[in-house]
């Protein structure tokens, strides 16, 4: 493992830029971006994957080996990665930073307090609503309705019990109320740190959270509450990027972490515009499937950075494939070419998704020691009789050497492929309209269905001018439709939005279909159990 002021030196860092915590991770003084300003831009390159599945498909890892094998054929690059949440990694899904020979280190320690950055969040979360509640007690005089109270509570931890909770309960000058607590990086604020341009940008952008209404119907923003100032306090050491390496000793900026459902899924954008002018290429990632992430990374995060992507990774495997073609979890090990080819229309559809962007894309397939000759000459001849660009990846075995097919073809693309990204729909665009369009071109459904409550927030957000902002679906990640059950590429069903939400913060109206959870539970045998036997 490298000294952190070494990888910093590598990415182009000087060290008076570095603030080290410990020797191994440190962060990026934004001090930084007045000597950088002046530069040129490097390119930027997505990865994304096909609909997620419990048969793995590899995004962070692909993300860490794609940046390997550039450095291994000789192409600096700088990697940009979300941070882990605490949830997921003593939940289901375990660690979020890569796996074999494809690692960013010191793992345990970014899994888990890294340098604070959870903590300033969730302590400013919980901030605003100690604020809120006192405010009340105090005698209320910006007339808050506590049964209009939209700000919630947060905590970064899967903690079903806290998803429905009563407040109050012993206080004489309050009357009890119900509420809620959601993971950290599901609230506003994470999504504001993570979309704002600088630390500014941030305090302008928590003033206009609306946080409640009063008893006249009107919003109440934060900036009422006179508190920003102290916020930016909490968080004053977050907006710095975090600075660590991958196990190959290259370069990593790690920071911010959002959900990407309920928020955009997205590392932030100081770190991603940093990079870019730090690096000739930049690899980033967005959560979950293209349908999600990669979605919201292209109609909201681009829009608001002006970032222009110049190309994306679709990652796939045979496995998930099968999967997607019908065939049961515990029988993926078995070779089924007709599966693999009913699979691909997961990917396909994925495909046609990106090229709607004007982006170009290389397959990336993640290898597996299950696939046989058969199926990779199978998936091989569906990408060629579509035109599509495919390079197949071992970097969970061989590290960097495993990425370089990879590596070669992204840079090729890169030079031979023109991006002319633009977003799927203008702002301009009523937010029903904008919703039905993600919802029909995306995920391809055949209607959208909306319930009274939706239509109501929708025409009460138009009428208080956030007509403007772009949408941001809440779906599971698991389907193209909102029933995680539904696998491979469905055409004939509805979506419904059954509800919507400002966040006006952040700069985006959310609209939640199915029953996406804004606190997840842990599962019968969570992650934390399953370390017990490490």
């Amino acid at each position: 493992m490298l000294n952190i002021y070494d990888v910093a030196e590598k990415a182009g860092i000087k060290k008076e830029y570095v603030i080290p915590y410990g020797l191994d991770k440190g962060k990026v003084d934004l001090r930084i971006n007045e000597e950088l300003k002046d530069k040129s831009n490097g390119k930027l390159v997505l990865v994304t994957a096909i609909t997620p599945t419990k048969a793995g498909e590899g995004k962070t890892t692909t993300s860490i080996a794609l940046t390997d094998g550039l450095h291994k054929i000789g192409v600096n690059s700088l990697l940009c990665l979300r941070e882990p949440s605490l949830g997921p990694v003593f939940g289901l899904k375990g660690g979020a930073t890569g796996g074999g020979r494809a690692s960013v280190i010191p793992s345990e320690d970014i899994n888990l307090h890294f340098t604070g950055d959870m903590h300033a969040l969730t302590s400013s979360i919980n901030l605003i609503s100690a604020v809120i509640d006192n405010h009340i007690f105090q005698g209320n005089e910006l007339r808050i309705d506590p049964s209009r109270i939209l700000w919630k509570r947060a905590l970064d931890m899967n903690d079903r019990a806290l998803r429905s909770v009563t407040v109050n309960l012993d206080e004489k000058k309050s009357e009890p109320r119900h509420d809620e607590f959601v993971i950290t990086v599901a609230s506003e604020l994470m999504a504001v740190l993570c979309l704002a341009r600088d630390p500014e940008d941030f305090i302008q952008r928590i003033k206009q959270i609306v946080v409640a209404y009063n008893f006249d119907g009107e919003p109440v923003k934060l900036e009422a509450l006179r508190i920003s100032n102290a916020i930016y306090k909490l968080m004053k050491n977050a907006f710095n990027p975090n600075i660590v390496q991958t196990l190959e000793g290259n370069p990593c900026l790690i920071h911010g972490g959002p959900f990407a459902n309920i928020a955009h899924g997205c590392n932030s954008l100081i770190a991603t515009k940093m990079a870019l002018k730090l690096a000739p290429i930049v690899v980033t990632e967005a959560g979950f499937g293209a349908d999600l992430g990669a979605e919201k990374f292209l109609d909201i995060k681009c829009r608001v950075g002006n970032l222009k992507p110049d190309a994306v990774v679709m990652v796939a495997t045979i496995r998930a494939l099968k999967l997607h073609g019908g065939v049961k979890y515990e029988e993926l090990d078995q070779e089924n070419v007709d599966a693999l080819r009913v699979g691909t229309a997961n990917l396909k559809r994925h495909m046609e998704n990106i090229a709607k962007y004007d982006i170009p894309v290389v397959i990336c397939v993640n290898h597996f020691a299950s696939d046989t000759d058969r199926e990779t000459e199978e998936l091989i001849k569906f990408c060629n009789e579509n035109n599509y660009e495919v390079a197949f990846c071992n970097a969970f075995m061989e590290g960097g050497f495993g990425a370089v097919e990879l590596a070669q073809k992204v840079l090729e693309t890169l030079a031979t492929k023109e991006s002319n990204y633009h977003p799927l729909y203008e702002l301009n665009n009523p937010l029903k309209d904008k919703i039905d369009i993600v919802c029909k071109e995306i995920y391809r459904a055949k209607s959208v269905v909306y319930t009274e409550d939706a239509l109501k927030q929708i025409a009460d957000y138009e009428k208080q001018g956030y007509d403007k902002l772009p949408v941001c679906i809440a779906k599971t990640p698991l389907s193209f439709t909102d029933n995680p059950k539904v696998l491979n590429a469905p055409d004939d069903f509805a979506i419904t939005i059954r509800e919507v939400r400002l966040s006006s913060g952040a700069g985006f109206v959310v609209a939640l279909t199915g029953s996406i959870m804004t606190m997840p539970g842990l599962p019968k045998v969570p992650a934390a159990v399953k370390m017990e036997d490490e």
